[in-house]
């Protein structure tokens, strides 16, 4: 009886020991996911970007990144107002909408987000259903804009090009209203939100509109045959792709990025949309 008694002891001992040595062991932290996929297991990226041409530009290399190991989620946006914050979110890994002048106002309000990548110029062009030339605007028509800052500038530069105002000396990229020099046929200029701007062409209050690439080809215009003044090819406003800060070194996001600046994309570009988008690479 005794020696049953000790040997339970002893087994109970020895239990409880195995108990709290499991206990006390460090717990082994999860291991961090390749930095590139594998056959098995793709590593998905999120990226943010306007239905045209940006996101068919992405669908254009999602085989590309495929053969990498690499599934391109693109996650379509019709806002310019939230993609950035998207991305300083964690919410999508990288975006590709916008030029540097439009991610500095993001920038400035504390966002660490930066260019990982230029891709494509989408030269701004003013358009009309009501005039087919420059002359034909009458003094006082209203002329719609942007209302962004970086586009709104943007968008004065091309009123400037046609002649028909003039900015102050150093204006620059944030031009507004307040820097109109000379505005001989006293032009209103109203500024709503991008994406609005194609619909404000059949506003019998409206005589045209300052509008960007992606939205004009969004609502079925040709750039380069339907725009009376389309801003010169040697614009400085390259679309680019951004990321956080801390990730500007990702391996697949550096993938992502030769995946667009390749021949191959070069020619899909120029073959696409002949000469509405221009690549930057």
């Amino acid at each position: 009886m005794k020696r049953k008694l000790s040997t339970l002891i002893i087994g109970s001992v020895v239990a409880l020991s195995l108990v709290l040595t499991g206990c006390g062991s460090t717990p082994q932290k999860a291991e961090t996911p390749p930095a590139s996929g594998n056959a098995n297991e793709p590593v998905t990226i999120k990226v943010g970007a306007t239905p045209v041409p940006h996101a068919e530009v992405l669908e254009f290399v999602k085989p590309k990144l495929a053969e990498q190991g690499i599934n391109l989620e693109i996650v379509n946006f019709t806002d310019y107002s939230l993609p950035n914050p998207a991305v300083n979110d964690g919410v999508i890994d990288a975006n590709y909408f916008q030029h540097t002048p439009y991610l500095d106002t993001y920038t400035a309000q504390g966002m660490k987000l930066v260019i990982i990548g230029n891709v494509h110029i989408e030269p701004m062009g003013f358009y009309s259903k009501k005039v087919t030339k420059i002359d034909e605007l009458k003094d006082g028509d209203a002329i719609a804009i942007p209302n962004d800052p970086s586009n709104g500038g943007r968008a004065l530069a091309v009123l400037e090009q046609a002649g028909l105002i003039k900015l102050k000396d150093g204006a620059g990229v944030t031009a507004t209203e307040l820097d109109i020099a000379e505005n001989p046929k006293k032009l209103k200029i109203q500024a709503i939100e991008a994406a609005q701007l194609p619909h404000a062409l059949t506003d019998p209050k409206i005589a045209g509109a300052v509008i960007n690439t992606n939205y004009a080809l969004e609502a079925g215009l040709n750039p380069t045959e339907d725009a009376i003044v389309l801003e010169g090819k040697d614009s400085p406003y390259a679309n680019i792709v951004v990321a956080k800060e801390d990730r500007k070194d990702d391996p697949n996001l550096k993938k992502l990025v030769e995946a667009l600046n390749t021949p191959e994309v070069k020619k899909f570009i120029e073959d696409t949309y002949k000469g509405a988008v221009v690549p930057a690479f």
